[in-house]
């Protein structure tokens, strides 16, 4: 990468940003201008080597050639047709995808948030018309300390209050029970119950993993109980934990299976529901649907997302890296940090506080040319684009190591 030009520094920009922007984010207080692979550059040419991945939306890297040709391409041909018409990409996307996941039919969307929201209405709708649920009686069974989005709905059943405190009156249908207790779990369900709608690995709450055989449990409660199981892999799919769902550690199929960020190749937003037929099948057209889900600048991105995944290299790749990360991570218990959770590459580190909060630890990162972004009090996720070096992850290993002993 070679030092781009700007008239304005980062800090101008920053100050640019304030009266104009919502304040709905606390960034770092660095502006990004230029990427490529595992590194990104500000607009005063410093590098940084970036271990958080748009939140899992770059696994394969900023700028993978063979999505950004598969982009080039598309968008000489055609970019949109909304649904209203068929396009020559998404018949392959869908197909692909499918097979990848083991499941049968594809709803195609764009952001992590409306996958989730039409997974509901979905689960929804096959409660009422194969389950029989009596009208509006539905309901969805859900895990504390969940982040699936933050729509009205699903802010509904949230438990962080920040995400919650002023956005009410919420949705009703939903029952929340602690994550990875499966008692407290077929307790909450009954007949009434569409779904149970979970994390496999819960992200945002600071990549928490669930114990051996909690997932098992999960798939054959909801089979016992006549409800569908939906995983949300939004954040844990698409190779992120060493395999291509994280399901799959427990050889577990999902009834739908939520995906996003990752499918996109941190290029177009691209999410999808993803389940079986007779229970895709019911629905009927006009009863949702999306502009721009399934466009076929998306769909051949999305395409060749599939196509990376299908040789599982960077499942590989994942697995094998994360290995160095979980070994790395441990050396530094009782050097600053309490305690950690890592699978494949994809990690939550609890700092002890008195070394300073997440944010705190982020920002000393950031000046040592590494960007991380914490998730509560002082605790920090690392989640590194699948395609990073082995002396790239030792050296954000080292730069933690530094900032928490200095």
């Amino acid at each position: 990468m070679t030092a781009p030009a700007h008239t304005r520094s980062s800090a101008e920009l920053i100050e640019a940003e304030e009266p104009v922007l919502a304040h709905n984010y606390h960034p770092l207080p660095v502006v990004v201008a230029r990427a490529e692979g595992t590194w990104v550059e500000d607009v005063e040419g410093r590098r940084y080597l970036d271990m958080l991945a748009g939140y899992s939306a770059l696994n394969f890297g900023h700028r993978h050639p063979a999505l950004v040709e598969a982009a080039h391409r598309q968008l000489d041909q055609l970019t949109l047709t909304s649904r209203a018409f068929h396009n020559d990409r998404l018949a392959e996307f869908a197909e692909r995808l499918a097979e990848l996941t083991g499941l049968d039919m594809v709803l195609p969307m764009n952001t992590g948030a409306e996958a989730v929201e039409s997974g509901i209405k979905v689960a929804r709708k096959w409660a009422y018309d194969v389950k029989g649920v009596p009208t509006d009686q539905a309901t969805i069974v859900v895990a504390a300390d969940n982040f699936h989005g933050r729509t009205t709905t699903i802010v509904s059943f949230s438990t962080d209050e920040t995400a919650r405190a002023g956005f009410g009156p919420f949705t009703p249908g939903f029952r929340i029970v602690p994550y990875n207790d499966l008692a407290a779990l077929e307790a909450a369900v009954d007949e009434t119950t569409a779904a149970v709608l979970i994390e496999p690995i819960q992200g945002e709450a600071g990549v928490m993993i669930p114990d051996d055989g909690y997932l098992t449990g999960v798939r054959e409660l909801t089979r016992r109980a006549g409800c569908l199981f939906v995983a949300d892999e939004i954040q844990s799919g698409l190779g992120r934990t060493g395999r291509t769902l994280a399901v799959d550690h427990e050889d577990v199929v999902p009834d739908v299976l939520l995906l996003g960020k990752a499918l996109g190749g941190g290029i177009v937003p691209v999410s999808a529901v993803v389940a079986r037929r007779e229970v895709m099948s019911v629905l009927r057209p006009g009863e949702h649907g999306s502009t721009f889900g399934g466009n076929p600048l998306a769909a051949a991105v999305g395409t060749a997302v599939v196509e990376l995944l299908e040789g599982g290299e960077f499942q590989r790749r994942a697995a094998e890296s994360g290995v160095i990360l979980r070994d790395g991570l441990a050396e530094l218990v009782g050097r600053g940090v309490v305690g950690f959770r890592s699978r494949g590459l994809w990690a939550g580190v609890d700092v002890d506080p008195a070394i300073g909060t997440g944010r705190e630890i982020s920002e000393r990162l950031m000046r040592e040319g590494v960007l991380v972004k914490d998730t509560h009090g002082s605790t920090i996720r690392l989640a590194p684009p699948l395609t990073i070096t082995a002396e790239e992850l030792r050296s954000a290993l080292g730069s933690l190591e530094k900032v928490l002993t200095a």
